[in-house]
This record gives C-alpha cells, structure tokens and sequence, in this order.
C-alpha cells in the first residue's frame, strides 16, 4: 500500500467511473480502504499535474480518498477518478 510519497515511481490516470467498466469499479471499492489526502494530493501534482491542476487539488475540496494495492481512487461529486501507482 502506499506508505510515502517517495517510494512511488509513476501514477496513471485509468479513467473515472463514466469511462470505466462497473465490475471494474465493484471490484476496487470491495478492496479499497481510506487513503491520506495530503500524500496522495502530493502524489498527483508530481506525476500527473494537469490532472492535479484540472481537479483543483491545491483547493479545499471535500474530495475522498482511498487505495487499493494498485489503485488510488479520488471520489467528489459522486464520480470515482481511478489511477495506478507503481512502487
């Protein structure tokens, strides 16, 4: 799971629960449990800053966070943004 900001070599943006396949997403939440906002935030705006700078992370936002072993999941506003993360 993710510990530190620095032991994550690359995130991908997967898709967002429009875009993504339902078994998919089913699948994820079973496993997933809350993840740190401040890392993940930090996170994103090194690896995938336009989609930092395009969720409006560096703002209060009543955003949740959650992971998974290989996922990240940002919910806000009902929709599910997903990422991937290597270590």
């Amino acid at each position: 799971m993710v510990k530190t900001p620095d032991k994550v070599k690359s995130l991908e943006y997967i898709g967002n629960c429009i875009t993504l396949p339902i078994r998919f997403l089913e699948q994820l939440e079973d496993e997933a449990t809350r993840a740190n906002k401040k890392t993940i935030n930090k996170l994103v705006k090194e690896h995938l800053p336009d989609l930092h700078y395009n969720l409006a992370l560096n703002s209060y936002n009543p955003y949740n966070y959650y992971k998974t072993k290989d996922y990240l999941i940002l919910v806000h506003s009902s929709i599910e943004y997903v990422i991937k993360y290597r270590i």
